[in-house]
Protein backbone atom coordinates (compact mmCIF):
# COMPACT_ATOMS: atom_id res chain seq x y z
CA UNK A 1 0.00 0.00 0.00
CA UNK A 2 1.64 2.98 -1.63
CA UNK A 3 1.08 6.26 -3.42
CA UNK A 4 2.24 6.55 -7.03
CA UNK A 5 2.97 9.43 -9.39
CA UNK A 6 4.36 10.12 -12.44
CA UNK A 7 4.63 12.85 -15.36
CA UNK A 8 4.46 11.10 -19.27
CA UNK A 9 5.52 14.12 -21.82
CA UNK A 10 4.14 14.19 -25.29
CA UNK A 11 5.93 17.16 -26.63
CA UNK A 12 9.60 15.76 -27.19
CA UNK A 13 10.93 17.82 -23.78
CA UNK A 14 11.84 15.72 -20.57
CA UNK A 15 9.47 15.23 -17.82
CA UNK A 16 9.91 17.32 -14.57
CA UNK A 17 11.02 15.43 -11.98
CA UNK A 18 10.70 18.69 -9.68
CA UNK A 19 6.85 18.31 -10.39
CA UNK A 20 6.77 14.32 -9.59
CA UNK A 21 8.64 15.40 -6.56
CA UNK A 22 6.03 18.13 -5.33
CA UNK A 23 3.61 14.84 -5.40
CA UNK A 24 5.34 12.52 -3.55
CA UNK A 25 5.74 15.01 -1.03
CA UNK A 26 2.19 15.11 -1.23
CA UNK A 27 1.76 11.88 -0.49
CA UNK A 28 4.24 11.40 2.58
CA UNK A 29 1.38 9.29 4.55
CA UNK A 30 0.37 7.09 2.39
CA UNK A 31 4.06 5.55 2.28
CA UNK A 32 5.74 6.46 5.30
CA UNK A 33 8.55 3.85 5.50
CA UNK A 34 10.79 4.69 2.09
CA UNK A 35 10.41 7.12 -1.32
CA UNK A 36 12.21 6.89 -4.57
CA UNK A 37 12.02 8.73 -7.94
CA UNK A 38 12.98 7.26 -11.75
CA UNK A 39 13.77 9.60 -15.37
CA UNK A 40 13.85 8.29 -18.68
CA UNK A 41 13.36 11.06 -21.23
CA UNK A 42 9.71 11.71 -21.50
CA UNK A 43 9.13 9.94 -18.66
CA UNK A 44 9.27 10.46 -14.45
CA UNK A 45 8.24 8.25 -11.45
CA UNK A 46 8.14 8.48 -8.05
CA UNK A 47 6.64 6.46 -5.65
CA UNK A 48 6.44 6.82 -1.40
CA UNK A 49 6.17 3.22 0.34
CA UNK A 50 4.49 1.54 3.21
CA UNK A 51 6.40 -1.57 3.35
CA UNK A 52 4.01 -4.68 3.76
CA UNK A 53 5.58 -7.20 1.52
CA UNK A 54 9.62 -7.89 1.06
CA UNK A 55 10.24 -5.03 3.67
CA UNK A 56 13.89 -5.23 2.64
CA UNK A 57 15.33 -2.29 0.18
CA UNK A 58 14.81 -5.40 -2.91
CA UNK A 59 11.13 -4.17 -2.10
CA UNK A 60 12.26 -0.15 -3.31
CA UNK A 61 9.73 1.91 -6.25
CA UNK A 62 10.31 2.59 -8.71
CA UNK A 63 11.37 -1.17 -9.28
CA UNK A 64 13.44 -1.06 -12.63
CA UNK A 65 14.13 -4.39 -14.44
CA UNK A 66 16.55 -3.80 -16.45
CA UNK A 67 16.56 -7.55 -17.93
CA UNK A 68 12.69 -6.80 -19.02
CA UNK A 69 13.16 -2.97 -19.75
CA UNK A 70 10.48 -2.32 -17.59
CA UNK A 71 10.10 0.23 -14.93
CA UNK A 72 6.76 0.00 -12.19
CA UNK A 73 5.51 1.91 -9.49
CA UNK A 74 2.79 0.25 -7.79
CA UNK A 75 -0.03 0.77 -4.89
CA UNK A 76 -1.72 -2.09 -3.11
CA UNK A 77 -1.19 -6.09 -3.15
CA UNK A 78 -1.43 -8.75 -4.89
CA UNK A 79 -2.75 -11.72 -3.13
CA UNK A 80 -1.67 -14.33 -5.20
CA UNK A 81 1.62 -12.88 -6.04
CA UNK A 82 3.62 -15.91 -4.42
CA UNK A 83 1.74 -18.58 -6.69
CA UNK A 84 2.33 -16.29 -9.68
CA UNK A 85 5.98 -16.61 -9.05
CA UNK A 86 6.46 -20.08 -9.10
CA UNK A 87 4.48 -19.94 -11.98
CA UNK A 88 6.38 -17.35 -13.71
CA UNK A 89 9.24 -18.91 -12.72
CA UNK A 90 8.63 -22.17 -14.43
CA UNK A 91 8.60 -20.29 -17.31
CA UNK A 92 12.42 -19.04 -17.14
CA UNK A 93 12.01 -15.52 -15.14
CA UNK A 94 14.41 -14.90 -12.53
CA UNK A 95 13.62 -12.63 -9.74
CA UNK A 96 16.24 -10.24 -7.28
CA UNK A 97 13.19 -9.48 -4.96
CA UNK A 98 10.27 -11.24 -2.86
CA UNK A 99 8.10 -8.60 -3.26
CA UNK A 100 4.75 -8.60 -5.09
CA UNK A 101 6.11 -5.35 -7.37
CA UNK A 102 8.51 -7.47 -9.04
CA UNK A 103 5.91 -10.24 -9.79
CA UNK A 104 3.38 -7.34 -11.88
CA UNK A 105 6.80 -6.37 -13.99
CA UNK A 106 7.58 -9.93 -15.03
CA UNK A 107 3.81 -10.98 -15.69
CA UNK A 108 3.17 -7.89 -18.03
CA UNK A 109 6.12 -8.79 -19.26
CA UNK A 110 4.46 -13.10 -19.53
CA UNK A 111 1.25 -11.82 -20.74
CA UNK A 112 1.22 -8.44 -22.00
CA UNK A 113 -2.06 -6.25 -21.49
CA UNK A 114 -3.98 -9.53 -20.39
CA UNK A 115 -1.57 -9.76 -17.55
CA UNK A 116 -4.23 -8.12 -15.35
CA UNK A 117 -6.34 -11.05 -15.92
CA UNK A 118 -3.80 -13.24 -13.68
CA UNK A 119 -3.95 -10.71 -10.73
CA UNK A 120 -5.69 -11.36 -7.63
CA UNK A 121 -5.63 -8.63 -5.76
CA UNK A 122 -6.29 -4.40 -5.44
CA UNK A 123 -3.82 -2.36 -7.21
CA UNK A 124 -3.38 0.72 -9.06
CA UNK A 125 -0.15 0.67 -11.37
CA UNK A 126 1.86 2.36 -14.07
CA UNK A 127 4.42 0.38 -16.47
CA UNK A 128 6.62 2.05 -18.44
CA UNK A 129 8.58 -0.22 -21.59
CA UNK A 130 11.92 1.69 -22.12
CA UNK A 131 12.25 0.61 -25.65
CA UNK A 132 8.79 1.24 -27.06
CA UNK A 133 8.40 4.79 -24.46
CA UNK A 134 4.69 3.12 -24.03
CA UNK A 135 3.11 3.59 -20.43
CA UNK A 136 0.47 1.22 -19.25
CA UNK A 137 -1.96 2.30 -16.13
CA UNK A 138 -4.30 -0.02 -14.63
CA UNK A 139 -6.71 -0.61 -11.48
CA UNK A 140 -8.34 -3.11 -9.90
CA UNK A 141 -11.55 -4.98 -10.68
CA UNK A 142 -13.44 -2.81 -7.75
CA UNK A 143 -11.67 0.49 -8.06
CA UNK A 144 -10.09 0.07 -4.33
CA UNK A 145 -7.01 1.15 -5.10
CA UNK A 146 -6.99 5.07 -6.60
CA UNK A 147 -5.82 6.73 -9.53
CA UNK A 148 -6.12 10.00 -10.53
CA UNK A 149 -5.16 11.81 -13.89
CA UNK A 150 -4.45 15.20 -15.41
CA UNK A 151 -4.14 15.41 -19.03
CA UNK A 152 -3.11 18.18 -21.18
CA UNK A 153 -2.17 18.15 -24.49
CA UNK A 154 1.35 17.97 -23.33
CA UNK A 155 1.62 15.50 -20.70
CA UNK A 156 0.24 13.21 -18.77
CA UNK A 157 0.48 13.37 -14.70
CA UNK A 158 -0.80 10.85 -12.97
CA UNK A 159 -1.50 9.95 -9.10
CA UNK A 160 -2.93 8.03 -6.15
CA UNK A 161 -4.61 11.15 -4.89
CA UNK A 162 -6.26 14.14 -6.53
CA UNK A 163 -4.47 16.49 -4.09
CA UNK A 164 -1.31 15.71 -5.02
CA UNK A 165 -2.05 16.62 -8.88
CA UNK A 166 -3.30 20.07 -7.57
CA UNK A 167 -0.03 20.25 -5.84
CA UNK A 168 2.00 19.81 -8.66
CA UNK A 169 0.38 23.00 -10.15
CA UNK A 170 -1.00 23.34 -14.27
CA UNK A 171 -4.49 21.58 -12.79
CA UNK A 172 -7.42 22.98 -14.20
CA UNK A 173 -9.21 23.70 -11.00
CA UNK A 174 -12.98 24.96 -12.06
CA UNK A 175 -15.90 22.95 -10.76
CA UNK A 176 -16.90 20.35 -12.98
CA UNK A 177 -20.86 21.35 -13.61
CA UNK A 178 -21.71 17.40 -14.18
CA UNK A 179 -19.75 16.23 -11.41
CA UNK A 180 -21.50 18.52 -9.34
CA UNK A 181 -24.83 16.97 -10.48
CA UNK A 182 -23.87 13.92 -9.03
CA UNK A 183 -22.36 15.30 -6.12
CA UNK A 184 -25.66 16.82 -5.09
CA UNK A 185 -27.47 13.84 -6.38
CA UNK A 186 -26.34 10.84 -4.57
CA UNK A 187 -24.58 11.88 -1.77
CA UNK A 188 -21.11 12.73 -3.06
CA UNK A 189 -20.80 10.27 -5.34
CA UNK A 190 -19.27 10.79 -8.67
CA UNK A 191 -18.94 8.15 -11.27
CA UNK A 192 -15.02 7.96 -13.16
CA UNK A 193 -14.24 9.10 -15.15
CA UNK A 194 -15.24 12.67 -13.66
CA UNK A 195 -14.02 14.20 -10.39
CA UNK A 196 -15.16 17.33 -8.93
CA UNK A 197 -12.57 19.55 -10.75
CA UNK A 198 -12.52 19.98 -14.10
CA UNK A 199 -9.24 19.75 -14.69
CA UNK A 200 -8.89 15.51 -13.08
CA UNK A 201 -10.34 12.44 -13.93
CA UNK A 202 -9.80 8.95 -12.55
CA UNK A 203 -9.29 5.92 -14.42
CA UNK A 204 -12.48 3.50 -13.79
CA UNK A 205 -12.26 0.44 -12.18
CA UNK A 206 -11.35 -2.90 -13.83
CA UNK A 207 -9.76 -0.71 -16.60
CA UNK A 208 -6.19 -0.63 -18.44
CA UNK A 209 -4.77 2.53 -20.61
CA UNK A 210 -1.89 1.87 -22.96
CA UNK A 211 -0.34 5.52 -23.96
CA UNK A 212 1.86 5.88 -26.66
CA UNK A 213 4.36 8.31 -27.05
CA UNK A 214 2.79 11.00 -28.84
CA UNK A 215 -0.06 10.82 -26.46
CA UNK A 216 -2.22 8.68 -28.29
CA UNK A 217 -4.25 6.09 -26.10
CA UNK A 218 -7.23 3.60 -25.65
CA UNK A 219 -8.67 2.18 -22.97
CA UNK A 220 -10.60 -1.27 -22.35
CA UNK A 221 -12.64 -2.67 -19.46
CA UNK A 222 -10.79 -6.33 -18.81
CA UNK A 223 -13.42 -7.38 -16.23
CA UNK A 224 -17.66 -6.97 -15.82
CA UNK A 225 -19.00 -10.10 -14.26
CA UNK A 226 -22.81 -10.90 -14.96
CA UNK A 227 -25.92 -10.21 -13.39
CA UNK A 228 -27.01 -13.55 -14.46
CA UNK A 229 -28.22 -17.04 -13.06
CA UNK A 230 -25.39 -19.60 -13.97
CA UNK A 231 -27.35 -22.42 -15.66
CA UNK A 232 -24.49 -24.77 -14.21
CA UNK A 233 -25.79 -23.73 -10.62
CA UNK A 234 -29.45 -23.86 -11.24
CA UNK A 235 -30.21 -27.33 -9.18
CA UNK A 236 -28.31 -25.62 -6.24
CA UNK A 237 -30.56 -25.74 -2.76
CA UNK A 238 -29.92 -22.38 -0.63
CA UNK A 239 -27.56 -24.70 1.41
CA UNK A 240 -25.56 -24.88 -1.33
CA UNK A 241 -25.48 -21.24 -1.73
CA UNK A 242 -24.93 -20.96 2.06
CA UNK A 243 -22.19 -23.08 1.67
CA UNK A 244 -20.38 -21.43 -1.75
CA UNK A 245 -20.76 -18.02 0.04
CA UNK A 246 -18.38 -19.36 2.82
CA UNK A 247 -16.14 -21.14 1.46
CA UNK A 248 -15.14 -18.50 -1.18
CA UNK A 249 -15.88 -15.52 1.78
CA UNK A 250 -13.12 -18.10 3.82
CA UNK A 251 -10.50 -18.15 0.59
CA UNK A 252 -11.12 -14.38 0.21
CA UNK A 253 -10.16 -13.94 4.37
CA UNK A 254 -7.40 -16.37 3.78
CA UNK A 255 -5.96 -14.46 1.24
CA UNK A 256 -5.66 -11.36 2.51
CA UNK A 257 -3.70 -12.39 5.45
CA UNK A 258 -0.70 -12.30 2.95
CA UNK A 259 1.45 -9.84 4.65
CA UNK A 260 5.23 -9.53 6.46
CA UNK A 261 3.56 -7.60 9.21
CA UNK A 262 0.76 -8.76 11.71
CA UNK A 263 -2.90 -7.91 10.33
CA UNK A 264 -5.54 -6.58 12.65
CA UNK A 265 -9.55 -5.99 11.91
CA UNK A 266 -11.74 -3.01 12.02
CA UNK A 267 -14.29 -4.71 14.41
CA UNK A 268 -17.84 -2.74 13.96
CA UNK A 269 -20.13 -5.17 15.57
CA UNK A 270 -21.81 -5.55 12.65
CA UNK A 271 -22.35 -9.24 10.65
CA UNK A 272 -19.64 -8.69 8.07
CA UNK A 273 -16.46 -7.38 10.01
CA UNK A 274 -17.74 -10.10 13.01
CA UNK A 275 -17.59 -12.92 10.03
CA UNK A 276 -14.58 -11.94 8.92
CA UNK A 277 -12.97 -12.21 12.72
CA UNK A 278 -14.55 -15.25 13.28
CA UNK A 279 -13.01 -16.75 10.15
CA UNK A 280 -9.91 -15.62 10.52
CA UNK A 281 -9.69 -17.32 14.00
CA UNK A 282 -11.05 -20.34 12.08
CA UNK A 283 -7.94 -20.18 9.84
CA UNK A 284 -5.95 -20.68 13.25
CA UNK A 285 -5.41 -16.49 13.94
CA UNK A 286 -4.89 -15.90 17.53
CA UNK A 287 -4.48 -12.91 19.67
CA UNK A 288 -6.02 -11.17 17.07
CA UNK A 289 -6.22 -7.62 16.79
CA UNK A 290 -9.63 -6.03 16.50
CA UNK A 291 -10.82 -1.95 16.85
CA UNK A 292 -13.79 -0.13 17.66
CA UNK A 293 -14.61 2.93 17.83
CA UNK A 294 -17.69 5.03 19.32
CA UNK A 295 -18.94 8.17 19.48
CA UNK A 296 -20.94 10.60 22.00
CA UNK A 297 -24.54 9.96 21.49
CA UNK A 298 -26.29 13.48 20.31
CA UNK A 299 -29.92 14.28 20.05
CA UNK A 300 -30.72 10.81 21.59
CA UNK A 301 -29.24 9.16 18.68
CA UNK A 302 -26.52 6.59 19.90
CA UNK A 303 -23.12 6.70 18.65
CA UNK A 304 -21.32 3.69 19.70
CA UNK A 305 -21.68 -0.37 19.13
CA UNK A 306 -19.78 -1.59 21.71
CA UNK A 307 -22.11 -3.89 23.06
CA UNK A 308 -22.36 -6.06 19.51
CA UNK A 309 -18.13 -5.87 19.23
CA UNK A 310 -18.16 -7.16 22.58
CA UNK A 311 -19.57 -9.89 22.20
CA UNK A 312 -17.56 -11.61 19.07
CA UNK A 313 -13.92 -10.10 21.09
CA UNK A 314 -14.85 -12.46 24.11
CA UNK A 315 -16.32 -15.14 21.71
CA UNK A 316 -12.55 -15.31 19.92
CA UNK A 317 -10.97 -14.30 22.37
CA UNK A 318 -9.21 -11.34 20.58
CA UNK A 319 -6.97 -8.46 21.90
CA UNK A 320 -10.15 -6.02 21.34
CA UNK A 321 -9.95 -2.26 21.60
CA UNK A 322 -12.59 0.27 21.92
CA UNK A 323 -11.77 3.91 20.89
CA UNK A 324 -14.50 6.22 22.07
CA UNK A 325 -14.40 9.62 20.83
CA UNK A 326 -15.68 12.75 22.94
CA UNK A 327 -18.23 14.70 21.86
CA UNK A 328 -15.31 17.51 20.57
CA UNK A 329 -14.06 15.89 17.64
CA UNK A 330 -14.29 18.71 16.05
CA UNK A 331 -9.86 19.55 15.98
CA UNK A 332 -9.61 15.84 13.84
CA UNK A 333 -12.47 17.18 11.28
CA UNK A 334 -10.59 19.58 9.36
CA UNK A 335 -7.47 17.32 8.95
CA UNK A 336 -10.34 14.54 8.11
CA UNK A 337 -11.15 16.84 5.43
CA UNK A 338 -7.63 17.16 4.21
CA UNK A 339 -7.03 13.84 3.78
CA UNK A 340 -9.86 13.21 1.18
CA UNK A 341 -8.82 13.02 -2.23
CA UNK A 342 -12.64 13.78 -3.23
CA UNK A 343 -15.59 15.52 -0.93
CA UNK A 344 -17.07 12.77 0.53
CA UNK A 345 -19.96 13.46 2.69
CA UNK A 346 -20.60 10.36 4.63
CA UNK A 347 -20.23 10.37 8.51
CA UNK A 348 -17.98 7.55 8.44
CA UNK A 349 -15.06 9.56 6.60
CA UNK A 350 -14.16 11.61 10.30
CA UNK A 351 -15.09 7.84 12.10
CA UNK A 352 -12.70 6.18 9.92
CA UNK A 353 -10.27 8.66 10.08
CA UNK A 354 -9.68 8.63 13.77
CA UNK A 355 -10.45 4.94 14.38
CA UNK A 356 -6.97 5.17 11.72
CA UNK A 357 -5.11 6.74 13.92
CA UNK A 358 -5.26 4.81 16.48
CA UNK A 359 -5.07 1.38 15.02
CA UNK A 360 -2.03 2.92 13.35
CA UNK A 361 -0.03 2.66 16.82
CA UNK A 362 -0.79 -1.21 16.82
CA UNK A 363 -0.21 -2.70 13.21
CA UNK A 364 0.21 -1.67 9.46
CA UNK A 365 -2.72 -4.09 7.93
CA UNK A 366 -6.22 -4.58 9.04
CA UNK A 367 -9.21 -6.25 7.36
CA UNK A 368 -12.41 -4.52 7.19
CA UNK A 369 -16.34 -5.46 6.14
CA UNK A 370 -16.77 -3.09 3.36
CA UNK A 371 -18.78 -4.18 0.33
CA UNK A 372 -20.87 -6.50 1.72
CA UNK A 373 -24.33 -4.97 1.44
CA UNK A 374 -23.70 -3.81 -2.20
CA UNK A 375 -22.63 -7.51 -2.76
CA UNK A 376 -25.36 -9.17 -0.88
CA UNK A 377 -28.36 -6.57 -1.02
CA UNK A 378 -28.18 -5.15 2.93
CA UNK A 379 -29.75 -1.78 1.76
CA UNK A 380 -33.24 -0.92 2.32
CA UNK A 381 -33.91 -0.26 -1.63
CA UNK A 382 -33.84 -3.58 -2.89
CA UNK A 383 -36.15 -4.96 -1.77
CA UNK A 384 -39.14 -2.36 -3.46
CA UNK A 385 -37.33 -3.06 -6.72
CA UNK A 386 -38.50 -7.33 -6.20
CA UNK A 387 -40.68 -7.71 -8.80
CA UNK A 388 -40.70 -4.57 -10.61
CA UNK A 389 -39.84 -4.19 -14.17
CA UNK A 390 -37.13 -3.13 -15.41
CA UNK A 391 -38.77 -0.16 -17.23
CA UNK A 392 -40.07 0.67 -13.74
CA UNK A 393 -37.02 -0.09 -11.85
CA UNK A 394 -35.21 3.31 -12.43
CA UNK A 395 -38.05 5.96 -10.23
CA UNK A 396 -38.21 2.99 -7.89
CA UNK A 397 -34.42 2.87 -7.51
CA UNK A 398 -34.14 7.18 -7.94
CA UNK A 399 -37.07 8.02 -5.31
CA UNK A 400 -35.25 5.57 -2.13
CA UNK A 401 -31.63 5.97 -3.18
CA UNK A 402 -30.95 9.81 -4.90
CA UNK A 403 -30.94 12.91 -2.73
CA UNK A 404 -32.34 15.27 -5.22
CA UNK A 405 -34.10 15.26 -8.89
CA UNK A 406 -32.98 17.36 -11.73
CA UNK A 407 -36.12 20.23 -11.17
CA UNK A 408 -34.64 20.33 -7.33
CA UNK A 409 -31.15 20.90 -8.22
CA UNK A 410 -32.22 24.16 -9.85
CA UNK A 411 -33.20 25.42 -6.31
CA UNK A 412 -29.72 25.00 -4.76
CA UNK A 413 -27.23 25.50 -7.97
CA UNK A 414 -26.40 28.52 -9.16
CA UNK A 415 -27.12 28.54 -13.07
CA UNK A 416 -23.55 28.83 -14.05
CA UNK A 417 -23.35 25.22 -12.83
CA UNK A 418 -26.65 23.84 -14.11
CA UNK A 419 -25.82 21.07 -16.18
CA UNK A 420 -28.86 21.19 -19.03
CA UNK A 421 -30.07 17.54 -18.37
CA UNK A 422 -30.88 15.25 -15.77
CA UNK A 423 -27.40 13.77 -16.06
CA UNK A 424 -27.27 11.37 -12.71
CA UNK A 425 -30.73 9.76 -13.40
CA UNK A 426 -29.55 9.53 -17.07
CA UNK A 427 -26.31 7.26 -15.28
CA UNK A 428 -28.72 5.76 -13.47
CA UNK A 429 -30.93 4.57 -16.27
CA UNK A 430 -28.50 3.75 -18.58
CA UNK A 431 -27.05 1.03 -15.81
CA UNK A 432 -30.53 -0.19 -15.36
CA UNK A 433 -31.30 -1.18 -18.88
CA UNK A 434 -27.25 -2.11 -19.87
CA UNK A 435 -27.12 -5.86 -20.80
CA UNK A 436 -26.32 -8.44 -18.21
CA UNK A 437 -29.04 -8.13 -15.45
CA UNK A 438 -30.97 -10.44 -14.98
CA UNK A 439 -33.83 -8.55 -12.66
CA UNK A 440 -34.20 -5.34 -11.33
CA UNK A 441 -32.77 -5.90 -8.44
CA UNK A 442 -29.61 -7.26 -10.40
CA UNK A 443 -29.35 -4.27 -12.31
CA UNK A 444 -29.44 -2.50 -8.70
CA UNK A 445 -26.37 -4.65 -7.20
CA UNK A 446 -24.23 -4.51 -10.69
CA UNK A 447 -24.63 -0.45 -10.24
CA UNK A 448 -24.24 -0.22 -6.88
CA UNK A 449 -21.42 -2.39 -6.79
CA UNK A 450 -19.60 -1.01 -9.66
CA UNK A 451 -20.15 2.27 -8.99
CA UNK A 452 -21.73 3.41 -5.85
CA UNK A 453 -19.17 1.24 -3.73
CA UNK A 454 -15.99 2.18 -5.28
CA UNK A 455 -16.89 6.32 -5.38
CA UNK A 456 -18.49 6.37 -1.61
CA UNK A 457 -17.52 3.49 1.26
CA UNK A 458 -14.09 1.81 -0.73
CA UNK A 459 -12.49 5.48 -1.15
CA UNK A 460 -13.23 6.92 1.96
CA UNK A 461 -11.60 3.59 3.43
CA UNK A 462 -8.88 4.24 1.35
CA UNK A 463 -8.22 7.80 1.75
CA UNK A 464 -8.43 7.43 5.62
CA UNK A 465 -6.50 4.71 6.54
CA UNK A 466 -3.89 6.11 4.28
CA UNK A 467 -3.87 9.23 5.96
CA UNK A 468 -2.43 7.18 8.82
CA UNK A 469 0.11 4.77 6.69
CA UNK A 470 -2.64 1.99 7.76
CA UNK A 471 -3.52 -0.80 4.52
CA UNK A 472 -6.83 -1.89 4.53
CA UNK A 473 -7.74 -4.91 2.88
CA UNK A 474 -11.69 -6.13 2.33
CA UNK A 475 -12.43 -9.50 1.86
CA UNK A 476 -16.17 -9.26 0.50
CA UNK A 477 -14.85 -6.88 -2.33
CA UNK A 478 -12.44 -10.08 -3.48
CA UNK A 479 -13.22 -10.57 -7.32
CA UNK A 480 -14.42 -14.18 -7.03
CA UNK A 481 -16.87 -13.76 -4.20
CA UNK A 482 -18.09 -10.89 -6.30
CA UNK A 483 -18.62 -12.95 -9.24
CA UNK A 484 -20.63 -15.51 -7.13
CA UNK A 485 -23.05 -13.95 -5.46
CA UNK A 486 -23.57 -11.57 -8.76
CA UNK A 487 -24.78 -14.74 -10.05
CA UNK A 488 -26.93 -15.71 -6.84
CA UNK A 489 -30.78 -15.30 -7.17
CA UNK A 490 -32.05 -12.44 -5.66
CA UNK A 491 -34.45 -13.76 -3.67
CA UNK A 492 -31.68 -15.80 -1.49
CA UNK A 493 -29.67 -11.98 -0.89
CA UNK A 494 -33.24 -10.05 0.16
CA UNK A 495 -34.08 -12.96 2.42
CA UNK A 496 -34.14 -12.13 6.21
CA UNK A 497 -34.41 -8.00 5.60
CA UNK A 498 -31.40 -8.34 3.44
CA UNK A 499 -27.91 -10.30 3.29
CA UNK A 500 -30.55 -13.58 3.79
CA UNK A 501 -27.86 -16.01 2.09
CA UNK A 502 -24.93 -14.65 3.76
CA UNK A 503 -26.59 -14.14 7.36
CA UNK A 504 -27.12 -18.09 7.17
CA UNK A 505 -23.91 -19.05 5.99
CA UNK A 506 -22.35 -17.27 9.28
CA UNK A 507 -24.72 -18.69 11.48
CA UNK A 508 -22.15 -21.73 11.22
CA UNK A 509 -19.56 -19.05 12.46
CA UNK A 510 -20.72 -16.49 14.53
CA UNK A 511 -23.19 -15.85 17.32
CA UNK A 512 -26.53 -15.39 16.26
CA UNK A 513 -27.20 -12.08 18.28
CA UNK A 514 -24.78 -10.26 15.98
CA UNK A 515 -26.17 -11.84 13.04
CA UNK A 516 -30.12 -10.74 14.39
CA UNK A 517 -29.51 -7.79 15.63
CA UNK A 518 -30.81 -4.25 13.87
CA UNK A 519 -28.79 -3.25 11.32
CA UNK A 520 -26.29 -0.53 12.46
CA UNK A 521 -24.28 1.95 11.04
CA UNK A 522 -21.16 3.89 12.06
CA UNK A 523 -22.88 6.67 13.65
CA UNK A 524 -21.48 9.99 14.12
CA UNK A 525 -24.33 11.67 15.22
CA UNK A 526 -22.42 15.70 15.59
CA UNK A 527 -22.43 15.85 12.17
CA UNK A 528 -25.82 14.71 11.40
CA UNK A 529 -27.63 16.91 13.84
CA UNK A 530 -25.54 20.05 13.31
CA UNK A 531 -25.21 22.45 16.15
CA UNK A 532 -22.74 24.97 17.98
CA UNK A 533 -19.28 24.87 16.69
CA UNK A 534 -20.33 22.41 13.95
CA UNK A 535 -22.79 24.59 12.70
CA UNK A 536 -21.12 27.77 12.55
CA UNK A 537 -17.87 25.89 10.91
CA UNK A 538 -20.30 25.11 8.06
CA UNK A 539 -22.29 28.68 7.74
CA UNK A 540 -18.41 30.22 8.13
CA UNK A 541 -17.82 28.37 4.84
CA UNK A 542 -20.96 28.74 3.29
CA UNK A 543 -20.52 32.76 3.79
CA UNK A 544 -16.77 33.00 3.50
CA UNK A 545 -15.32 35.18 0.57
CA UNK A 546 -13.71 31.97 -1.31
CA UNK A 547 -17.59 30.79 -1.16
CA UNK A 548 -19.14 34.04 -2.54
CA UNK A 549 -16.44 34.33 -5.08
CA UNK A 550 -17.17 30.57 -6.22
CA UNK A 551 -20.77 31.12 -6.30
CA UNK A 552 -21.83 27.58 -6.36
CA UNK A 553 -24.81 27.27 -4.55
CA UNK A 554 -28.09 29.85 -4.72
CA UNK A 555 -27.53 32.48 -1.40
CA UNK A 556 -31.51 32.11 -0.93
CA UNK A 557 -31.15 27.95 -0.45
CA UNK A 558 -28.29 28.24 1.93
CA UNK A 559 -29.83 30.38 4.19
CA UNK A 560 -33.75 28.71 4.11
CA UNK A 561 -31.72 25.43 5.48
CA UNK A 562 -29.20 27.88 7.73
CA UNK A 563 -32.98 28.92 9.55
CA UNK A 564 -33.83 24.82 10.72
CA UNK A 565 -30.56 22.96 9.82
CA UNK A 566 -31.44 20.01 11.42
CA UNK A 567 -35.18 19.71 9.86
CA UNK A 568 -34.52 18.67 5.79
CA UNK A 569 -32.53 15.38 5.46
CA UNK A 570 -32.04 13.48 2.56
CA UNK A 571 -33.72 10.02 1.69
CA UNK A 572 -31.02 7.93 3.24
CA UNK A 573 -30.89 10.45 6.40
CA UNK A 574 -28.21 12.98 5.53
CA UNK A 575 -28.13 16.42 6.43
CA UNK A 576 -28.21 18.64 3.53
CA UNK A 577 -26.31 21.55 5.07
CA UNK A 578 -24.07 19.58 5.66
CA UNK A 579 -23.65 18.25 2.31
CA UNK A 580 -23.14 22.00 1.05
CA UNK A 581 -20.60 22.37 3.61
CA UNK A 582 -18.46 19.66 3.47
CA UNK A 583 -18.26 20.50 -0.50
CA UNK A 584 -16.63 24.32 0.63
CA UNK A 585 -14.58 23.19 2.92
CA UNK A 586 -13.02 20.65 1.05
CA UNK A 587 -12.34 23.19 -1.76
CA UNK A 588 -11.12 25.66 0.55
CA UNK A 589 -8.72 23.02 2.25
CA UNK A 590 -7.42 21.59 -1.21
CA UNK A 591 -7.22 24.87 -3.24
CA UNK A 592 -6.09 27.61 -0.90
CA UNK A 593 -5.91 31.14 -2.11
CA UNK A 594 -6.69 30.17 -5.34
CA UNK A 595 -8.74 32.30 -7.82
CA UNK A 596 -12.02 30.96 -9.17
CA UNK A 597 -11.48 29.75 -12.77
CA UNK A 598 -14.44 29.19 -15.38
Amino acid sequence: MCGLTGEFRFDNRPADLASVGLMCDAMVARGPDDSGAYAHGSLALGHRRLSIIDLSPHGHQPMIDAELGLAVVFNGCIYNYRELRDELSGHGYRFFSTSDTEVIGKAYHRWGEDFVDHLIGMFALAIHERDTGRLVLARDRLGIKPLYLAETPERLRFASTLPALVRAGGVDTSIDPVALHHYLSWHAVVPAPHTILAGVRKLPPATVRVVEPGGASRERVYWDPSFTRDPAKAAWSDTDWEEAVLESLRVAVRRRLVADVPVGVLLSGGLDSSLVVGLLAQEGQTGLNTFSIGFDAVGGEEGDEFKYSDVIAREFATDHHRIRVGADLLPSLGDAIAAMSEPMVSHDAVAFYLLSKEVSRHVKVVQSGQGADEVFAGYHWYPPLAGVGRADAVGTYAKAFLDRDHAAMAEVVAPAYLTDGAVSLDFVREHFTRDGAETAVDAALRLDTQIMLTDDPVKRVDNMTMAWGLEARVPFLDHELVELAAQCPPELKLAQEGKGVLKEAARRVIPHEVIDRPKGYFPVPALKYLQGPYLELVEDALHSAAARDRGLFRPEYVDRLRQDPNADLTPLRGNRLWQLGLLELWLQTQLPGEGVTR
